[in-house]
């Protein structure tokens, strides 16, 4: 476990090692002043019970000469000078004023230290957050087909939060507790080396109980995560699907799953949270039982008369000692807090290494515009091994031209056109852009070169303007303008209430169909991409609608290389060349005119749309 904590602080204490120094410099200020506040108790308990009748007279003292026993001396040599001069109880006004002003010191810079551990806390979580939001943008999309999208939203909100407040909130009592105790021990050995042995030896008994208690933490705060991460999910389910649920009159059956799901949550969390809450009481047990253990020997000792320590010097130990054991079980504390955190992490850690195939090559080929033509030769692609869903591809896009993949739903048309701004790496063959392969380019030259409109318009919570100029910097208003005008769109962007600054709601739910696909038309007519790739890009659209996107989609495609996935035959009777897939593979190429004379799966497929 510890390795693990200080595998997890090397990783992300180093932009914050100054807020580190100063809380290591500051908790030493305050734990010493804690110690010489409670060196003043002894005199006040010399002076209030008349303990101590021995005359002490100052001694000279050199740096040589200087040690505790001199220090001692002088002290108790200057407080019964005060006594003869001023009385007792004056005297003990005295000294209760300076165990006052010690105290606020020491408050002061336990605050101190809290304080400047503040900025390192918070900003260890952003750095987590901010590192796994950015890992997400770069996983490749086959990571997310694989996992559940709740899951994936809970370990960034309910792990990062457990780490938060778990680790990042120990890194304090880590850091303040050693040094309490380390301070209060080397105290507690000059005031009596005999005690601290017996002390040294009895506490481990505590720290070996407190063990018992945190072992099994981690493992049932993982799977508690886990269930979290099953709500989640079944949460994220229900939005998505509520209009189908509600079609299917199914509100009974979710409802049924999701509180078997939340049944095993409640009952994973109530076992952790017995766990953890058995942690406290049994360290305050334990911490009473070490001393009172320590009381009984040091009672004894007085009380029999020898000479190790005596009574006033004894009570003072037993502050000192007290003020160990708090330390003591904060750290116990952090020995059950700790593992949930590293529990939570250990989740986080699936994200941040998952390992990212598509990655760019050592010494990129630099690609500032598409010259040529785009190249498949004989590509094959598997989400799973032995099964490909592309296989033995081979096609030429030539700069200008359009052309055109039909085929049944699941031939691999979309997967196919994935492949070429490297959503995915081909399993075999290679893609070519002006002669080189797609994975000797930087993925930012090769995306740059590449629009998309699909079927699914893919739009966010913001305005038009936003949304048309998403992945375009320092677009004018004049460009936005001209490009929701090529795409049939400025018309209803200016009959809403705010114009080009009106917000279009989540996914662009305040618009219809047609509206929502012109908007991501204008976005690609924006990019202004040499490639353009259509996905279905009018298949799920009404009459009136589709004829004002395909409009749209023309003046977009002119002068344009392009690649179209249709699924209405009719759009693309005008492509240079169509390219006809069945279960992965090629078969059949050729102008409209030359697939329907070739009496062949084409025209079979053809002929269904005209019935």
């Amino acid at each position: 476990m510890l390795k693990q904590f200080l595998s997890i602080m090397s990783r992300y204490l180093s932009p914050y090692r100054a807020y580190l120094a100063w809380a290591i410099v500051l908790n030493f200020f305050s734990q010493w002043m804690n110690v010489f506040s409670f060196v003043v108790l002894i005199p006040i308990l010399n002076i209030l019970f008349k303990i101590d009748h021995t005359v002490y007279h100052y001694r000279p003292w050199t740096v040589e000469t200087l040690d505790k026993d001199l220090i001692v001396n002088n002290g108790y040599a200057y407080v019964q000078e005060l006594i003869a001069n001023h009385g007792a109880f004056l005297t003990l006004v005295l000294m209760g004023v300076v165990l006052i002003v010690m105290t606020a010191i020491k408050t002061a810079g336990t605050f101190a230290s809290s304080a400047v551990m503040v900025p390192l806390r918070t900003g260890i979580v952003r750095d987590i957050r901010t590192e796994l939001y950015n890992k997400v943008l770069r996983l490749p999309l086959s990571f997310f087909s694989e996992e559940r999208k709740g899951d994936i939203i809970a370990r960034m909100s309910a792990d990062v939060q457990g780490v938060e407040n778990s680790i990042t909130s120990s890194i304090d009592m880590l850091i303040r507790q050693p040094i309490a105790i380390l301070v209060c021990f080397a105290t507690m050995l000059s005031v009596s080396w005999q005690l601290t042995l017996f002390v040294i030896f009895v506490t481990p008994v505590a720290g070996w109980g407190m063990g018992k208690v945190s072992r099994r933490l981690k493992s049932q705060s993982v799977a508690v995560q886990s269930q979290w991460g099953d709500i989640i999910a079944q949460l994220d389910e229900t939005l998505g699907g509520l209009r189908i649920i509600k079609a299917f009159i199914a509100e009974t059956k979710m409802g049924r799953r999701f509180r078997s799901i939340n049944d095993n949550y409640r009952r994973g969390m109530s076992s952790m949270v017995i766990r953890q809450n058995a942690a406290h009481p049994m360290s305050e047990f334990l911490g009473t039982v070490v001393i009172v253990i320590v009381l009984w020997f040091g009672g004894w000792l007085i009380l029999n008369g020898t000479n190790m320590i005596d009574a006033s010097t004894f009570i003072f130990y037993m502050v000192i000692l007290y003020s160990v054991i708090n330390p003591l079980k904060e750290l116990s504390k952090a020995t059950y807090q700790i593992p949930l955190g590293l529990a939570s992490m250990d989740r986080i850690d699936f994200i941040l290494k998952a390992d990212n195939p598509i990655k760019d090559p050592a010494t990129p080929i630099r690609l500032k515009d598409f010259e040529t033509e785009v190249t498949l030769d004989d590509v094959s692609f598997h989400y799973v091994e032995g099964r490909d869903v592309v296989k033995h591809v081979s096609l030429r896009v030539p700069k200008g031209k359009t052309i055109a993949l039909v085929g049944q739903s699941g031939s691999g048309k979309s997967t196919l056109v994935d492949l070429i701004p490297r959503y995915h790496d081909v399993s075999s063959g290679k893609i070519l852009i002006n002669g080189h392969d797609i994975r000797d380019y930087a993925i930012h030259d090769l995306r740059g070169l590449i629009g998309n409109v699909n079927q699914e318009a893919i739009l966010f919570n913001d305005t038009f303007y936003n949304n048309i100029t998403f992945g375009v910097e320092d677009a004018t208003m004049e460009q936005v303008i001209e490009a929701a005008k090529i795409a049939n769109a400025h018309e209803f962007i200016m009959e809403s209430p705010d114009g080009y600054n009106t917000m279009i709601g989540d996914r662009g739910g305040r618009l219809s169909g047609g509206q929502r696909q012109r908007i991501s038309i204008a976005r690609a007519i924006l990019k202004n991409p040499p490639i353009l790739i259509l996905d279905e890009a009018t298949s799920a659209l009404d009459t009136e609608s589709e004829r004002l996107v395909q409009e749209a989609l023309e003046r977009l495609m002119k002068s344009r290389t392009t690649i179209a996935i249709a699924h209405r035959l009719s759009t693309i009777k005008n492509a240079d060349e169509i390219f006809v897939m069945y279960e992965g593979e090629i078969v059949e190429h050729g102008q409209h005119h030359e697939l329907i004379a070739r009496n062949g799966y084409y025209k079979r497929l053809y002929d269904m749309q005209q019935l």
